[in-house]
């Protein structure tokens, strides 16, 4: 068990690797964007708003195969070219299909969507978000090879593009275009102003096509009708479990220009999105652990250990999430300066999206048991659920209390959601996780968050030292209980050498 932890383990680090690097320069973006369009302009609050509408198209286009693909690719009997290949052909039909409907009912669907002067933005979003659906099965079947280099530097090129990209259009080139407009006029065009991130995001997302064309070219293509039904019947739950999860985390965004009538409704929604951005560290963490932790587990369904792998691995998820959500809180004087100050108003969500995320993933965690056993019903039943309450919250509250309706309607979602999960597990699937040390962390995680909060420091310089201190006191609590400072990576070194 411990040489399959250690596996997880250095998979985890190098998509964590990949995903924390790639989230952090795109972090980049954020103090570029919410610098360069101020809070009352409302254009945050457009990409937030729009975002949450691919991040969610995303999830139906790619109708839960990347799972199935794990899950089929994993069965005695079953041809993994196959499998891939007609997963491949599936995701990239519908994908067409989508951009074509999309594209001719495209003034429509703008008007319905409040984009009626727009209309491009939500073209150049289709499109791009059709392709991103067709490239995310190759990169599961880079995972599925274990090719974790591949996967992270693939992902890493794709942000160093957006980014680079976005530095030109937003910096370089308005300020060349001041002292030479007919010549820079002809790549750039100020009034297009935050066309521009949609644009680009489009290119990116063509680009990574030619970086995939091994794993797209050269294959023998094999497409087999029962095959797909049969993968189909699997991943139909997986698609309303996944509708109802991402709907968790976006419903808020997408109803807010819907229920919240005021004038400023695009200004509240930008401080929304950029103050949501700081707590991302915790979704980093989550996808990470998830993109390791999938393939992992269908591994390792046959193994006799398997269970307590699981509950082992769950509680180090949990350990770690707390301390990531403590370092962020503890930091804040520092992170706040990601985004332009004009947001600063919405920081107060920060505490409420990460506990949100730390649930995401404890969820995330707990699904492999009905996965396991071929009933993603369940999930579909759990996640419904969590989504009705999500849903509900932010329609009775967005227009007293505004973005705080959304982020607290994504927290009561997933406690709901994760809490079902856990109860219908244990008599489908029991687990003997630790529950009674991860209560502990949990507990002390509170206490000190709320020291951290609560005791009076004027002084930004004495507030961190404290907060530091009381980061140490968890570091501490974790090393004497469960992790030797010998099998920490790097230390691990100092400790060898003795």
């Amino acid at each position: 068990m411990a040489t399959n932890l250690k596996s997880l383990a250095k998979d985890t680090a190098i998509y964590g690797m990949s995903s924390i690097v790639g989230r952090f320069l795109n972090y980049l973006l954020v103090p570029l964007y919410t610098a360069k369009i101020s809070a009352a302009s409302g254009g945050y609050g457009m990409i937030t708003n729009i975002y949450a509408y691919t991040a969610l198209l995303l999830v139906i286009l790619t109708y839960g195969m990347e799972t199935t693909f794990f899950r089929y690719a994993n069965k005695t009997g079953e041809d993994v070219n196959k499998v891939y290949t007609t997963t491949l052909i599936s995701v990239g039909f519908s994908s067409i299909l989508f951009s074509v409907l999309v594209l001719g009912f495209l003034p429509s669907i703008a008007g319905v969507m409040g984009y009626s002067e727009h209309p491009d933005y939500i073209g150049v979003m289709a499109v791009c978000v059709a392709f991103d659906a067709f490239t995310a099965i190759p990169f599961a079947y880079l995972r599925y090879q274990k090719r974790p280099l591949k996967f992270a530097y693939l992902k890493i090129i794709n942000i160093m593009m957006l980014i680079v990209l976005n530095l030109v259009y937003y910096i370089a080139l308005p300020a060349l275009y001041a002292k030479y407009p007919s010549v820079i006029g002809t790549i750039y065009n100020p009034n297009v102003g935050v066309g521009y991130v949609f644009y680009i995001n489009l290119f990116c997302s063509v680009t990574m096509v030619l970086f995939l064309y091994r794993e797209l070219f050269g294959l023998k293509y094999q497409f087999n009708w029962n095959l797909l039904k049969r993968m189909m019947s699997y991943s139909w739950p997986i698609l309303i479990l996944g509708i109802a999860g991402i709907l968790n985390q976006t419903a808020g965004v997408i109803l807010f220009r819907y229920v919240y009538k005021k004038p400023d409704v695009d200004m509240q929604l930008g401080i929304f999105g950029a103050a949501s951005k700081i707590a991302m560290i915790m979704a980093m963490i989550t996808q990470a652990f998830r993109y390791a932790y999938e393939p992992f587990v269908f591994g390792k369904s046959r193994d006799k250990d398997n269970r307590a792998t699981y509950a082992k691995a769950m509680k180090f998820f949990i350990i770690f999430t707390l301390l990531a959500f403590l370092v962020v809180m503890a930091y804040m004087d520092i992170l706040k300066h990601i985004i332009g100050h004009d947001y600063w108003a919405g920081l107060k969500v920060v505490p409420i999206v990460m506990a949100a995320a730390i649930m995401t993933g404890i969820y995330f965690n707990l699904s492999f048991w009905y996965k396991l056993i071929d009933k993603t019903i369940w999930g579909a039943y759990f996640s419904g659920i969590g989504c009705f309450v999500l849903v509900a919250i932010n329609i009775i509250f967005i227009p007293n209390y505004g973005y705080m309706a959304c982020a607290w309607s994504g927290f009561a979602g997933y406690a709901v959601a994760m809490l079902l999960s856990y109860f219908v597990g244990q008599k489908y699937y029991p687990i003997n996780y630790p529950l009674k040390s991860i209560f502990a962390y949990t507990l002390l995680t509170i206490v000190l968050y709320a020291l951290g909060e609560l005791v009076p420091i004027h002084s930004v310089v004495l507030r961190l030292v404290f907060r530091t201190f009381l980061l140490f006191v968890f570091i501490a609590y974790m090393v004497k209980h469960d992790v030797a400072l010998s099998e920490i990576p790097i230390l691990n070194r100092l400790f060898k050498k003795r």
